[in-house]
């Protein structure tokens, strides 16, 4: 049988709790019959004084008051013998003997010490204890009552009895506490529990950490690294997913593109060696762009593989000089304004001059779509702190809220007619020069910027 954790916890506090209001009770009962056991034993210590053999205290009223002194008790003493007899009491007025009380009982009776049966006299309620003196002489020879106020009887047991109640009271707010706490911990341990399914169903976001400082808020803390690992191994699972994806399609179309480009650039080539007074400069553009094809294409193929790249001094202001001459024409017929501003001094850098192309290239491209008619796209070459910055900003919109935080990664795009490679060539060109790809909004520009070490 399965038994839920707030059983496990709460079923032993409330057995304690059960436990301790029966230890309770049993003690103050028993500490109720000491307290009036030794009242009524002081009371037959008394008895036994007056009923020993050698004991001269006559049983008169001012001896009687005082023994009430000593006692607390009112006392009665009934005179052996033929009715009537002549009472003697500390009641303030006559009273007779009172009815209901037992036989007396001898004062070396083996069943006490007893306060005796409760009786009323003159409107208050008395223990009353009636012993025979039957072995002293006339006229000590009688009867002897005891009224014990049942007031100081209930006094003394409650005191008896008090600090027991008070430590009984004590361990069941101790363990009501308990339990309390038990409950919350519960509480808190279920709400993680519920907080962990959503987690298998991928839903990654961090459990909010609350109370107290203890080990379910570093349990919590675990539990939304956990998260954050998930959600980052996920990220990568898709990532290489979609880049599976892309080497199973691209391998047949690029083969295909790869032969046209091919053909296309071989007409070309023949064309300008048969026609030599032809105006070369419009052709040997379509030829830069029919390699660029090319080469875009082996850089398709490469996507998400180690690069194999070739490490040479690159001169960055030659490379984006010419990636912007590619796409002057474009921004021509689309009415965009572009502007190259290189750096004072040649800024070089070592690595892959084909990746650093692609590099520049793809996102130089990406803002003059994103600028579109009429925009403008601005370009900036910087050195600063031995690494070369370039900074492309664009006039256009920016990328939507819901690509924004994936837009390097591979078929993320908001454009109607992209597939989304181009971000993510350029970012893997940067990883592998050690440098860094980044975009961000400034006031109504999109600005990307790319870092390279020096």
């Amino acid at each position: 049988m399965r038994l839920s954790l707030r059983y496990r916890l709460l079923l032993p506090l409330a057995l304690l709790l059960v436990g301790d209001a029966a230890a309770t009770a049993w003690a103050a009962a028993h500490a109720a019959r000491h307290a009036e056991r030794q009242l009524a034993q002081q009371q037959w210590a008394i008895v036994r004084t007056l009923d020993e053999p050698r004991s001269t205290f006559p049983l008169t009223r001012p001896v009687l008051e005082q023994m009430r002194g000593f006692s607390g008790a009112h006392f009665m003493f009934v005179p052996a013998g033929e009715l009537p007899r002549e009472t003697v009491s500390t009641f303030g007025e006559p009273q007779p003997p009172p009815t209901g009380v037992p036989r007396a009982v001898p004062a070396t009776a083996a069943d006490g010490p007893q306060l005796g049966p409760s009786v009323v006299v003159a409107g208050e309620e008395y223990r009353c204890l009636r012993v025979a003196l039957r072995e002293q002489p006339q006229p000590r020879r009688g009867d002897l009552y005891i009224f014990f106020p049942e007031s100081l009887r209930r006094s003394a047991v409650a005191d008896a009895v008090r600090p027991l109640v008070f430590l009984g009271g004590a361990g069941v707010v101790a363990v009501v506490l308990a339990f309390a706490f038990g409950s919350r911990l519960v509480r808190r341990v279920r709400a993680l529990g519920a907080r962990t399914r959503p987690i298998a169903a991928g839903d990654f976001r961090p459990v909010p950490l609350s109370g107290p400082d203890d080990e379910l808020r570093d349990l919590g803390a675990a539990v939304n690294e956990m998260a954050r690992r998930l959600a980052a191994f996920q990220e990568e699972f898709q990532r290489t997913e979609r880049l599976q994806v892309l080497g199973q399609f691209s391998g047949g179309l690029a083969h295909q593109l790869r032969n046209a480009a091919a053909g296309a650039k071989l007409a070309v080539e023949l064309f300008l060696a048969e026609n030599p007074g032809a105006d070369p400069e419009p052709l040997r553009v379509a030829l830069r762009q029919l390699a660029r094809i090319e080469s875009n294409l082996r850089q398709f193929l490469a996507l998400g593989k180690p690069p194999q790249a070739e490490r040479k001094a690159c001169d960055l202001g030659e490379l984006i000089g010419q990636s912007v001459s590619l796409l002057k024409p474009q921004c021509q017929h689309a009415g965009t304004t572009i502007e190259w501003e290189p750096a004072a001094e040649p800024v070089v850098v070592t690595g892959d001059p084909t990746q650093l192309a692609h590099l520049f290239g793809n996102v130089i491209g990406n803002a003059v779509e994103a600028a579109g008619p009429g925009g403008a796209v601005r370009v900036r070459l910087t050195r600063a702190s031995g690494a070369a910055r370039v900074e492309v900003s664009d006039t256009g919109p920016g990328p939507p809220p819901a690509i924004a935080e994936k837009l390097f990664d591979p078929f993320v795009t908001g454009k109607e007619q992209g597939i989304g490679l181009g971000l993510a060539v350029a970012k893997q060109s940067a990883d592998a020069h050690g440098g860094r790809v980044a975009w961000a909004r400034a006031g109504d520009r999109t600005v990307f910027t790319i870092e390279l070490p020096g």
